[in-house]
């Protein structure tokens, strides 16, 4: 009996701790139950608060407008939002010492260096050899050398192509690329003590002249970055405008924002007679003697700080170090007054001495601006510390009637080849008959813009044609003449059927 009584109690015993651990497990999976429950809940909650929180525009903590009026917010510690405007201003007074105390913000400087690290700079390095050859293998770049430096010959070779005239400018320019390239080429080479100074360039010349497209051609040619501005918006630093600067940014953003490419291109800064120093006024000229000042630095030589992909420098935008010494500066400008500057000097020395009777007026000289001198542009308000730093002077002569034909109808992208090749597009000749080029000038002229006016004074008459032409596709070719040009009728129009006998078109 006892053992019966033992086995009895044995197999409660055995039941009894089944059930412990059945409720156990259940009593866990009820826990996991509940936390999965809790689980979701709190993500429900959150969705909600998410919902409920997209449903309200940011706020800025200063001037309290929304982010739709404001524009994009800065996000600070504590759920602070502070629009960019506002964020600038406290910058810009931070730097002014306008404000005396630091913002109680944990983060302060990692909020600003956020912002100045937009935009990511090529660093200028110094490699060895070897890898400098490789990097640009690797792109596929053809470097500049002395051995591939074209001679001052074929730089006017190649600016005949595309420019029309000008010889004696072009000149000047190719032996002026030529020098500098070769001193700055040469410098990474020899090292005999001998420093050849930089030589930029001063260009005169009327209104459409050729200047800007001049520069542009060298520096396609030269497979250079090249950076054209106005010096119009040049200030000095604080006022409204673009400090001075702004130019290398822009030819920092040519060359792709590759710091040791930039130092080897060009900058043409056009206009530049609008920067001359003001007379009889005692405001402070801040757009003129104050910017040749500015441009000192630039143009002579040196490191300076550049805003990269911003127009002035502020605590928001990230700056990079560059060094102009082997940047080539081209100012041009149409310099309107100076032809009078040049010819009371003229006339006042023709007309003492015998033979004074014998000299002609210098008014009625087309290209007086080729005796310009530096006391003359003194005169016209250019500080001689600026001419000082441009030492070659190149002037371009007004296009005359024939000229200004030659400039429709011989350069490689020609106006002329330009609207031939758009109605090639549609199976239709275009041509144009010698009488209604010559007019076409005439009218061009009368504008004074020089080669500008051409282009407008063509897409007047060409306006109808390219309108109506692909209307009808019989059209085979339709030829400019004088009487259209003059009002007179119409373009003379061909159809395919009439030109089966000419079957190539131009």
């Amino acid at each position: 009996m006892a053992d019966r009584d033992d086995e009895i109690i044995e197999e409660t015993t055995d039941v009894n701790a089944v059930d412990v651990d059945d409720k156990e497990n259940d009593n866990d999976k009820a826990a996991d139950v509940i936390v999965d429950d809790m689980d979701t809940s709190s993500e429900g909650s959150n969705t909600k608060s998410d919902n409920r929180e997209k449903k309200y525009e940011d706020v800025c903590y200063i001037c309290h407008r929304t982010e739709s009026k404001a524009g994009p917010m800065v996000k600070l510690p504590n759920n602070i939002c502070v629009c960019t405007d506002c964020m600038q201003k406290t910058f810009n007074k931070l730097n002014d010492g306008s404000i005396s105390f630091m913002m109680d913000m944990p983060s302060f400087d990692n909020i600003k260096n956020m912002y100045m690290n937009k935009q990511s700079v090529k660093k200028r390095e110094k490699p060895d050899k070897n890898s400098k050859k490789d990097k640009e293998e690797d792109k596929g770049e053809e470097k500049l050398t002395l051995k591939t430096l074209p001679a001052p010959h074929l730089i006017k070779a190649a600016l005949d192509e595309h420019v029309v005239g000008q010889d004696k400018a072009k000149k000047v320019l190719s032996v002026a690329v030529y020098n500098h390239y070769k001193r700055v080429l040469s410098s990474e080479t020899d090292d005999d003590g001998v420093m050849i100074e930089k030589s930029n360039i001063l260009m005169l010349g009327p209104t459409g002249c050729g200047k800007t497209y001049m520069v542009k051609t060298l520096a396609n040619m030269l497979k250079v970055p090249l950076a054209i501005t106005d010096a119009t918006a040049l200030t000095e630093a604080g006022y409204i405008g673009d400090d001075v600067e702004s130019v290398l940014s822009k030819l920092l953003a040519a060359a792709d924002n590759d710091v040791e490419k930039a130092e080897h291109g060009i900058v043409f800064i056009d206009e530049i007679d609008k920067i001359a120093k003001k007379k009889n006024t005692n405001s402070r000229d801040v757009s003129g003697e104050s910017v040749q000042q500015g441009l000192l630095k630039l143009i002579e030589g040196g490191d300076v700080e550049v805003p990269v992909g911003a127009s002035s420098k502020n605590a928001m935008v990230p700056l990079c170090t560059v060094n102009t010494s082997n940047i080539l500066f081209i100012c041009g400008g149409a310099f309107p007054g100076l032809d009078k500057v040049i010819a009371d000097r003229v006339n006042l020395k023709s007309s003492m001495g015998f033979g004074a009777s014998l000299n002609m007026k210098a008014e009625d000289d087309d290209d007086i601006l080729s005796k310009v001198t530096t006391q003359d542009l003194r005169e016209f308000g250019m500080i001689p510390e600026f001419l000082g730093r441009l030492p070659v002077t190149c002037t371009l002569s007004p296009l005359d009637e024939d000229k200004l034909v030659r400039v429709l109808t011989e350069p490689k992208s020609a106006i002329v080849s330009q609207y031939k090749k758009l109605l090639r597009l549609d199976e239709v000749d275009l041509r144009f008959d010698d009488d209604a080029l010559h007019l076409i000038a005439k009218k061009a002229l009368e504008k004074k813009m020089g080669a500008r006016a051409l282009r407008a004074v063509l897409e007047e008459y060409m306006l109808d044609i390219m309108y109506e032409i692909p209307k009808d596709d019989m059209i085979g070719r339709v030829t400019i003449t004088k009487d259209y040009i003059e009002g007179k009728g119409g373009p003379h129009i061909e159809m395919r059927g009439n030109l089966l006998e000419d079957n190539s078109i131009q």
